[in-house]
């Protein structure tokens, strides 16, 4: 038996153990083997798994590193530093692996490690250099429209729109299965229509007839229609798309409007707050929370063109927290100080820079209001409010990804969601009015630089450039297209527009 035989067998010996739960038993195996092997790149993995199952990260990190570094191509030791990076929130390093990976040869003609690799870099927030993975992939493989329709979608969050319906195109144009990869509905948000025989809206009603076609990818024509009606000012045409494609979301949401309601109960704290000293000087987080289409994205956008402020958009952490501190019953001053920890280091990353603030734009953290603030008693909370017909009628007019917002679809649900969100923000602008400021979408719209600059000044923020300048980030939510446009008011009072269609809408209160 060969060097390179032997090794291949150790590393099935230890892949054996692995599957058993014997860790000492693979480490010893692996420890012979390495010793006749040492520069095994499939033994050093392996060795680096170890490491990584045993807690030993910084280990496993120094392991791959060295790997990748010897071999930028290969893709299993590279996936597995990008995660280990991801986890520490250095999401800058984790392109740079990424990169370096996929860009080598043959990866570079992967078309499947190219999708592994986009969907990691959207999920870091890295949507430029997975637009340049998925361009160099297209370049390879032309006539993948599975390409095609991932360069859509980040082209849509780059804000880059005739792009991305050109790559919308090409993905529907090439595969049967791109009425099924939410294509047809991005197409429609990469533009505002202006006439009734646009060549979309008859793609779009074609679609509809097809055979075959699933609940989801028929009830995303029906909102692409809604949409397209909606632009045109078509408004009884709209709602009745809308409403035929809230009718089919609502069969797909699996009694949203109950797990809703189990989900909306303020957490507390019982060991009390973490940091008593005042605040950190490089680290202050902002939480935008309200009822989402309230204008929080509008906000956040506003506020990150000061260039001490950084956007991270609609993080996870604190609902999952909040999910594991309810699980395990364990509210430790030690399990808030790792869960704070982990929540810094996802905010801060390794590209903040000069930014000392970080907006989190996660609307629904309204149900949260006391663990923020009980992991830092420093943060700063923002609550948008918009007129609660304005923000029914938006809700009901976007499909959204999200289950947790699947409550959208009915109108039942979304007063359920406010009526939540209004009492929850009561109850904590009344036991912490020092931390939570309102901000009034209308007033927002009206006087954008009077809104942002009281803002400011209760954030503390440097004066004369917020809201003024600044380069945009990648916007992954349903307004994506609205930030990228110029402020405009025609959002406010809209729900005139659908009344005599959507009666529902005057149960609302108009404030």
């Amino acid at each position: 038996m060969n060097r390179v035989e032997r090794a291949e067998q150790d590393l099935g010996s230890v892949r054996t153990h692995l599957l058993r739960g014997e860790i000492a038993a693979a480490q010893a195996v692996l420890t012979v083997a390495l010793g006749r092997s040492p520069h095994s790149i499939e033994l050093r993995r392996a060795q680096a798994g170890i490491h990584q199952q045993c807690g030993r990260v910084a280990e496993a990190e120094s392991l791959l590193w060295d790997l990748v570094r010897e071999a930028p191509g290969d893709a299993a030791a590279a996936f597995g530093l990008a995660r280990i990076l991801q986890q520490q929130g250095r999401m800058a390093a984790t392109a740079q692996v990424i990169g370096a990976c996929v860009g080598s040869e043959p990866n570079c003609r992967d078309a499947n490690l190219a999708i592994s690799a986009i969907e990691l870099l959207d999920a870091c927030g890295r949507q430029e250099t997975a637009a340049a993975v998925v361009h160099a992939a297209i370049a390879a493989n032309p006539d993948d429209s599975r390409l095609h329709a991932y360069a859509g979608m980040l082209e849509m969050k780059l804000g880059r729109f005739q792009l991305a319906r050109e790559h919308y195109l090409s993905a529907l144009c090439g595969n049967e299965q791109g009425w099924e990869w939410h294509v047809p509905i991005g197409l429609a948000f990469t533009k505002r229509y202006a006439a009734i025989d646009d060549p979309d809206l008859v793609l779009f009603r074609e679609g509809l007839q097809r055979e075959g076609l699933s609940a989801l990818a028929r009830a995303e024509l029906c909102f692409a229609l809604g949409k397209a009606d909606d632009d045109l000012g078509r408004h009884a045409q709209a709602a009745q798309n809308f409403r035929k494609g809230n009718a089919i979301a609502r069969d797909l949401a699996n009694r949203s409007g109950e797990r809703w309601k189990s989900g909306s109960t303020a957490w507390s704290a019982s060991e009390g707050s973490l940091e008593q000293g005042g605040p950190a000087s490089d680290f202050t987080p902002i939480f935008i929370v309200g009822v989402p289409r309230s204008g929080t994205t509008l906000l956040a956008e506003l506020l990150s063109r000061n260039p001490y402020v950084c956007n991270r958009g609609e993080l996870p952490w604190i609902d999952r927290v909040s999910q594991e501190l309810e699980r395990g019953n364990d509210a430790s001053r030690r399990v808030l100080e790792n869960a704070a920890a982990t929540y810094r280091m996802q905010c801060r990353q390794d590209d903040a820079g000069d930014a000392r603030w970080f907006v989190d734009k996660q609307p629904l953290n309204f149900r949260h209001i006391d663990l923020m603030l009980a992991l830092f008693p420093h943060a700063r909370i923002v609550y948008c409010r918009r007129n609660p017909r304005d923000t029914a009628l938006s809700l009901w007019m976007q499909l959204f990804a999200d289950e947790a917002l699947g409550f959208s679809c009915d109108f039942a649900w979304i007063a359920r969601v406010m009526s939540d969100c209004g009492r929850l923000m009561a109850q904590a602008c009344g036991n912490h009015p020092s931390s939570i400021h309102t901000v009034q979408y209308e007033a927002l719209v009206r006087d954008p630089e009077r809104v942002i600059g009281d803002l400011a000044a209760w954030l503390g923020l440097p004066d004369a450039v917020a809201g003024t300048s600044g380069e945009r980030t990648a916007v992954g939510t349903s307004s994506l297209w609205q930030v990228r446009q110029p402020i405009y008011r025609t959002s406010v009072e809209r729900w005139r527009y659908y009344a005599p269609y959507v009666p529902e809408l005057l149960e609302f209160p108009e404030i």
